[in-house]
């Protein structure tokens, strides 16, 4: 059986992190969704940034936005052209949505990442665009910096679904849960309804391991005997102890009494997704952040490399279930070797925004671009 509708045994469900026009009209979405049991699609500023200005696939609906005596708004352009390929999207896994009770068949969308410090300005346009899309399985992305934490806890009081990205520590992930309990929290006490409400915490895997494989690498140049053997075996092992550490507090908290009274009410825990789980070091297995991290109640959502990958040789077990201890002694063991896993995870988080801002700002300058030239061409025809 397909590796990846296995994972569904697990409870596990396989998320695919690309969207593009092209898919979409082929058929290839259908067939991912009825062959490989696909139940969601993330996206972001740069899965858009090579979808839209690497291709001509949207030159077709470019050209319409650049008619008329006004060049258009580059801005407005691109969200034109993001929501038609989610509502496309989503109405192709609105059975999925339908099926899981409205936990999966999600498409996410994600607010312009020049706004990860602008609370007020996030949760503005997060409800604009839950408002455009019109589409109930629709999943509003937010940064989890301090700022988008404060709004996702808005927005869930709102009763949008919302995918909490750019994780990268435990403590900031702790402080999401604790704002998804406050928001649903908040609805209670206004006599709103908490059930049919999704979200997941985008908890990044690799990216973890790239900065600090390279950080021990120094200190195992520097180091000899069992000192070097000692940090030798946390490389690789740094992001899964951490990623489980973070599922560790996911199993506590949404099995606690804590989160009993919203239970009963009808809301659903907020589950964990595994994100950037495309494997970086070639010296590692290709499907290293899929194998390590399955158990249920859980999302992978897995770039098209390590999907195929995946596909053809996965091996699906439970994983996330054992090895806790282990992980715990693994962070304490990289801050014995005076690594700051906290420190790391902020410069991670920073980083994050400024790619996100950099592809979003290289997208809008793309669209902007073609926007010219066609509107030129309107001009010199009309002319």
């Amino acid at each position: 059986m397909n590796p990846l509708k296995r994972l569904q045994e697990f409870g596990q469900s396989v998320w695919y992190d690309n969207i593009e026009r092209k898919m979409l009209r082929s058929g290839e979405l259908a067939g991912m969704i009825e062959n490989d049991g696909l139940r969601g699609i993330t996206s972001n500023p740069t899965i858009f940034e090579k979808a839209i200005a690497a291709s001509k696939d949207y030159d077709e609906a470019l050209a319409r936005f650049s008619r008329g005596a006004h060049k258009p708004d580059v801005r407005e352009a691109f969200f034109s052209l993001a929501i038609e390929d989610i509502q496309a999207a989503a109405d192709l896994l609105s059975p999925v949505y339908k099926s899981s009770q409205g936990q999966d068949g999600m498409v996410s969308l994600e607010v312009s990442p020049d706004l990860a410090y602008d609370t007020e300005a996030t949760v503005a346009e997060a409800l604009s665009l839950w408002k455009r899309v019109g589409r109930a399985n629709l999943m509003i992305k937010v940064p989890a910096t301090r700022e988008g934490v404060v709004a996702f806890e808005k927005l869930t009081a709102e009763g949008l679904n919302v995918n909490v990205t750019l994780l990268f520590s435990v403590e900031r992930y702790k402080a999401v849960t604790e704002a998804y309990i406050a928001g649903l929290d908040a609805r209670l006490r206004r006599g709103l309804p908490v059930s049919g409400i999704a979200s997941v915490a985008s908890f990044f895997v690799s990216r973890v391991d790239s900065t600090v494989d390279k950080l021990l690498d120094e200190r195992i140049a520097k180091a000899t005997g069992p000192e070097r053997e000692q940090l030798q075996n946390l490389q690789g092992k740094i992001a899964i102890a951490n990623a489980k550490v973070a599922y560790e507090w996911y199993q506590h908290l949404f099995n606690s009494p804590r989160f009993d009274n919203l239970k009963q009410a009808g809301a659903a825990a907020q589950r964990l997704l595994w994100a950037s789980t495309g494997v970086k070091n070639p010296n590692y297995s290709d499907v290293m952040y899929i194998e390590t991290l399955i158990g249920p109640h859980t999302v992978n959502t897995i770039p098209p490399a390590t999907y195929a990958a995946y596909k053809q040789h996965g091996r699906p077990q439970t994983t996330l279930l054992t090895g806790w201890d282990e992980a715990h002694a693994q962070l304490a063991a990289l801050k014995t070797a005076g690594l700051d896993l906290a420190a790391i995870t902020q410069q991670l988080e920073d980083e994050g925004v400024k790619s996100f801002a950099k592809s979003f700002d290289n997208l809008l300058a793309a669209i902007a671009t073609k926007l010219s030239a066609f509107h030129n061409t309107n001009v010199r025809a009309a002319g």
